[in-house]
């Protein structure tokens, strides 16, 4: 396919007669698909391409924007290994493979890549001899996990990716995704105290990648992402909206993640005037925090029960659980079970974390080799052509097994930070390795009295895990908004 940065979507947007506002807009199925797409985006995957793209005037989407950059700028010898930092910094997603139809794709990441034994003659086909990393693995043989699959492709090419191929549908200004029926039009007019069609406008317009990125933007900053992207595009720099953390599904997070073996943490928070300075936390801590990078929106959607105070995105995720849009999915039971409750990749996947969804329900890689075909020059490695890979549900005959390592961790205990290393988190998430010239720079920063200075000793338990999540998502303030503010 062609560069999907050239691609353009044409849409009909209905705008009201004072041209203030617009009040849906008809897509096809193929915008449709790039817009559920988001829900498929790690939220350090969000950051990333929105900082790429926006340079300077990238907007802050709460307290995720200064976690990832702290991550970013943390040493790398603080990592367990240097894939443990880049695996957080480039999230993959469980769709990814999927995703790579859509007719514009915002997440840059690269590819996923899988190696095997280097050794053609290898007889471990039921051992750990496939692997996502490149860096020192080993298969059980003793010899180097070198040898580079390259993936063509997967699955059905044809038709959509979550939307069946040709539908039609109406998209409010606040991203819930509904039939194109009369009596969805209707509706939205009298929901707006519209009582006739006349000096409604419609308006042909033209999307391609900026409009796209414009559009993940609003759907984080704005009440009313289309109106001022198509009406007032310049209203679009403000910061992620503020909320209540309220009341949180914790029984209901219990049973979805049982067995549930997460073991509470604790904080040493610095406190003053009910608001938290920083906190004094092990690695435990930490790799809670970065694994909330790893999570994509529709993931914190189905963990807050679709209540994050992202108000668009939480009616993007409503819409596909809506019984009225079953007909317009491709795969109802598939596509409702990426969007709504998706899987983690292996390698984020841990039991000791408060917020770790279930991983994918496989550790096995099927694939076939294709003797067609030659390799990429450009690359360093010699490898195999992989025509198609799949992580299915059930038996798949015809196809070589190779059990897939992820991670540089056992299974199931995803962890990225060196301890017993001792870290400073301050209220925006910021983590940078605990020192006291790093606190005393940090209370001298805010010009507090040290007679005003408390030191709490904080339990985190999955209420309070969720309580961060959600205010990560909204403020700049996370831990106090998290952590102090509503208990």
């Amino acid at each position: 396919m062609s560069n999907p940065k050239d691609f353009k979507f044409i849409l009909k947007a209905m705008i009201n007669k004072q041209k203030t506002k617009v009040l849906y807009v008809e897509a096809d199925s193929d915008f449709v698909d790039v817009l559920l797409s988001f829900l498929t985006l790690p939220l350090g995957t969000i950051v990333r391409v929105l900082n790429k793209h926006y340079g300077d005037e990238a907007p802050v989407v709460g307290s995720l924007t200064t976690l990832y950059n702290g991550l970013r700028n943390l040493d790398n010898g603080l990592f367990l290994s240097e894939d443990c930092k880049n695996l957080l910094l480039n999230p993959i997603r469980s769709s990814e493979v999927e995703c790579r139809r859509l007719k514009i794709n915002v997440d840059d990441t690269p590819p996923t890549r899988y190696f095997k034994c280097g050794d053609t003659n290898c007889v471990f086909s039921k051992s750990s001899n496939v692997s996502t990393h490149f860096s020192g693995l080993k298969c059980d043989c003793g010899k180097p996990l070198d040898k580079k699959i390259y993936v063509r492709g997967y699955g059905d090419v044809c038709g959509g990716v979550f939307i069946a191929s040709k539908a039609s549908l109406i998209i409010t200004d606040d991203l819930q995704v509904l039939p194109s029926v009369t009596s969805t039009f209707v509706q939205i007019l009298r929901n707006l105290g519209i009582t006739d069609t006349v000096g409604i406008e419609e308006r042909s317009l033209t999307f391609g990648f900026n409009e796209i990125m414009d559009l993940l933007k609003g759907s984080l900053v704005s009440p009313a992402p289309l109106t001022e992207l198509i009406l007032d595009p310049k209203q679009m720099n403000h910061v992620a909206m503020k909320c209540e953390i309220g009341v949180l599904p914790v029984d209901l997070i219990k049973k979805q993640m049982e067995p549930f073996s997460a073991k509470n943490m604790t904080v040493k928070a610095i406190v003053s005037a009910n608001k938290l300075l920083f906190a004094e936390v092990d690695s435990d801590f930490v790799d809670f925090l970065f694994s909330l990078l790893a999570l994509p929106l529709g993931g914190v959607e189905c963990l807050l029960g679709s209540d994050t105070c992202l108000t668009n995105i939480d009616n993007l995720y409503k819409s596909v659980s809506n019984m009225g849009m079953n007909k317009y999915l491709k795969n109802i039971d598939k596509t409702k079970a990426q969007l709504l409750q998706p899987k983690l990749p292996l390698c984020y996947y841990s039991r000791t974390h408060f917020l770790s969804l279930n991983a994918n329900d496989f550790n096995y890689m099927y694939f076939s080799y294709d003797n067609g075909g030659s390799l990429p020059s450009s690359d360093s490695f010699s490898g195999y052509w992989v025509s198609s890979y799949k992580f299915p549900e059930g038996k798949v005959s015809n196809f070589n097994r190779q059990w897939v390592s992820t991670s540089t961790c056992a299974e199931g205990q995803a962890k990225y930070v060196k301890g017993p290393n001792m870290y400073m988190v301050t209220d925006n998430l910021t983590v940078t390795p605990l020192s006291s010239t790093s606190s005393f720079s940090v209370i001298n920063s805010l010009k507090i009295q040290l007679s005003e200075v408390k030191e709490l000793e904080l339990v985190v338990g999955l209420e309070e895990a969720l309580s961060i999540l959600k205010a990560s998502l909204t403020s700049s303030r996370a831990l106090t908004d998290g952590l102090i503010t509503p208990f």
